[in-house]
């Protein structure tokens, strides 16, 4: 995939990459990008971690330039972290690299990422209920099948990528009523028929 304009976007190469792949690092990272700053305890008990683990693994994140230090958000001794990338790019080569480290990465980043999503769904499907009435008429779960070349199934990715920028491009600011964060998957991928 080719990186977005949006230098808020980080593109994995094999260092970074071996650097995140790995469940907790991954989760920790999300939880930072979509929660906002917090502390390795906060993140712990939101995980269901111990505090040494997160704080490990945020200064792995760290030493790999995925999280930095939120001083204005600290008091005394308490350490903040933030995301500093708003999302990540994954460049399909990885999964073909010589080294069979990063081809192991790259096939544990792409599985957590797509059990990450799994779980988002899942989650909103368990809470839906506890969402206003205009959130349940507005969220989307469809699937369809499509016969396209490899040049059109670029061309399609390519497109809804770019759909998804124009959204971005009109995000309402963060005190708007009625405004929420949504999360949007897509997935295209070749399925064997009979």
């Amino acid at each position: 995939m080719d990186e977005p304009q949006d230098s808020q976007v980080r593109n994995l190469d094999a260092r970074s990459l071996r650097g995140l792949a790995h469940p907790l690092r991954m989760q920790l990272l999300d939880a930072l990008r979509f929660g906002g700053p917090a502390t390795a305890s906060q993140l712990a008990e939101k995980l269901g971690e111990s505090s040494g683990a997160t704080s490990y693994h945020l200064r792995q994140l760290a030493a790999h330039g995925f999280v930095a230090d939120a001083p204005e958000r600290g008091k005394g001794r308490e350490r903040w972290w933030k995301a500093v990338h708003k999302g990540l790019t994954f460049d399909d080569s990885l999964l073909t690299d010589t080294d069979p480290t990063v081809r192991g990465a790259a096939d544990v980043y792409l599985h957590e990422a797509a059990g990450s999503q799994i779980q988002n769904l899942s989650t909103w499907l368990g809470n839906r209920t506890a969402w206003p009435e205009e959130w349940n008429r507005v969220w989307d779960m469809s699937s369809d099948t499509l016969r396209l070349t490899p040049d059109q199934a670029q061309e399609l990715i390519s497109e809804l990528h770019a759909v998804v920028d124009g959204y971005r491009d009109r995000a309402p600011e963060a005190d708007t009523p009625d405004a929420e964060q949504v999360r949007i998957h897509t997935h295209l991928f070749p399925i064997e028929t009979d």
